[in-house]
């Protein structure tokens, strides 16, 4: 796939390189009791597509899932692993230099169209990063001089500077530098959000169970 295809616009991207311990099974395959148009509809499809019907055409999934047609879709590997969100985030700029991202998490099933379009209106007008109240995520981000410099600076001299404990198991430096701390340097608008119930995330059966039955038809 041509990087230079990505870099005229928003590119859509779903976080989906969590290791879903607490769920026991993949977040991105968990099926949807809602019929999508070739049957049941996983995760990683509602979100993807959630993307597409707000007008974004450029979609990569951030992440490697197994079972997945990988050569099927846009799959951007992270370049650090251990790093979570801000390590998919790196790998994915670093790959297609977007002008800007949507990112969205795809452990949000409750997620509708109208609230991610009115992050990426508000981001687009702003030119700011922009978030919803206690979420950074899901996330609109211009790939601007600010956060070119936090990812050179910060993020990977963080790496450098701690080397050892990423690759330290049980190391709580492993994850590395937190969305929270991209902030500190980078301007962004925090935004209200409409229908609370839309950021509600699912990290364990009894939080799917929960979202499950909200969305059944």
């Amino acid at each position: 796939m041509n990087a230079a295809l990505f870099n005229q616009g928003c590119l859509g991207v779903v976080l989906a390189g969590g290791k879903s311990s607490r769920m026991g099974s993949n977040k991105a395959l968990l099926m949807r009791n809602k019929t999508a148009v070739n049957g049941k509809e996983n995760m990683l499809s509602f979100s993807k597509n959630l993307l597409k019907n707000i007008g974004i055409n450029s979609i990569v999934v951030s992440g490697n899932i197994d079972g997945a047609d990988v050569n099927s879709e846009n799959f951007v590997t992270d370049q650090f692993a251990e790093l979570g969100p801000m390590g998919g985030i790196y790998s994915v700029i670093k790959k297609y230099q977007p002008k800007s991202l949507l990112i969205l998490p795809v452990d949000l099933p409750l997620m509708t169209k109208e609230t991610l379009a009115q992050l990426k209106i508000k981001g687009e007008l702003a030119q700011k990063a922009c978030f919803f109240s206690d979420h950074f995520l899901p996330l609109y981000l211009p790939n601007n001089a600010f956060v070119e410099q936090f990812f050179t600076t910060h993020f990977l001299q963080y790496l450098q500077g701690n080397k050892g404990a990423l690759s330290e198991k049980n190391n709580p430096k492993k994850n590395g530098p937190s969305i929270r701390s991209m902030f500190a340097q980078v301007p962004h608008q925090v935004l209200a959000v409409k229908s609370p119930q839309c950021l509600f995330n699912t990290n364990t059966p009894q939080e799917w169970q929960q979202a499950q039955q909200r969305f059944s038809v």
